[in-house]
């Protein structure tokens, strides 16, 4: 069993942590995803009502490379920062983020645009772990299902014995040798990653700076970079879950849920 340490969030008060909601217009499955409508408000709107209420936040402002966003982010009240259009992950536009807006935090937790279910709890846990010598943090929740387990579309987290990933992968990472895949999770604890980050303000700057890596181009998977090249990543449970929307049909679907109650 891995032990992860949880401090409470009334701990962060020691360190300033900035909220970033990166939010592009172009999207291949899903263009304008961020002003898609999610029961009577847009997803960027829902991001930031949840992000705004995470008390160990110590400002949410969104980093969006389009005026339309920009203008309905104003709009509702909102802080928006213009980023480039060049960039190839959020993390990238978390940094332009932080350099545009001039402000020195100590962590910076990148907030998915594409959830906008979020838990402001997800993001007090999250932060409860930043205390100045942590270098990167994410979420995972244990795999409780054959199909999330066998998902290639989930990535899964392996974790060493201080809580900290050790590898990422879209396959099911340990394979059990001489055991059906029926009993795999009977066996083994598994965790799949929740895609929200916190920097270290000094390693956010770092990382930037990578080239891609052999891992991250295989899998597809940012996170792999910084392993790579011998950053350390924190793992941190959570019993609730995710429920990102990349395309049309992942709305419906998280709409469905949604009405459902």
């Amino acid at each position: 069993m891995v032990l992860i340490l949880y401090l409470s969030p009334k701990n962060t008060q020691k360190v300033t942590i900035l909220g970033i909601i990166p939010a592009r217009y172009a999207s291949t499955r899903f263009p304008a995803k961020a002003l898609a409508d999610i029961g009577g408000q847009s997803m960027i709107q829902r991001v930031y009502g949840q992000a705004s209420r995470a008390p160990s936040l110590s400002r949410v402002v969104v980093a969006t490379d389009h005026e339309a966003i920009a203008e309905h982010v104003r709009g509702f009240g909102g802080e928006v920062v213009m980023t480039g259009t060049h960039h190839q992950s959020g993390t990238d536009r978390c940094y332009e983020a932080l350099s545009l807006l001039g402000e020195t935090v100590d962590y910076v937790i990148n907030i998915q645009g594409d959830e906008p279910f979020i838990q402001p709890a997800q993001i007090d846990r999250l932060a409860g772990v930043l205390d100045g010598t942590t270098e990167l943090a994410t979420l995972v929740k244990r795999i409780e299902d054959a199909e999330t387990l066998f998902n290639p579309n989930t990535p899964k987290v392996v974790l060493n014995a201080r809580g900290e990933a050790l590898y990422f992968s879209r396959q099911t990472l340990p394979y059990q040798r001489d055991r059906p895949t029926g009993d795999w999770l009977s066996q083994h604890v598994y965790y799949k990653h929740i895609g929200i980050y916190a920097y270290r303000a000094d390693i956010l700057a770092g990382i930037t700076r990578l080239a891609p890596s052999s891992l991250e181009k295989a899998e597809a998977l940012e996170q792999l970079r910084w392993l790579e090249n011998g950053y350390r990543i924190r793992a941190v449970v959570t019993d609730l879950d995710s429920h990102g929307i990349d395309t049309p049909e992942d709305r419906e679907r998280v709409l469905a849920r949604f009405n459902a109650g």
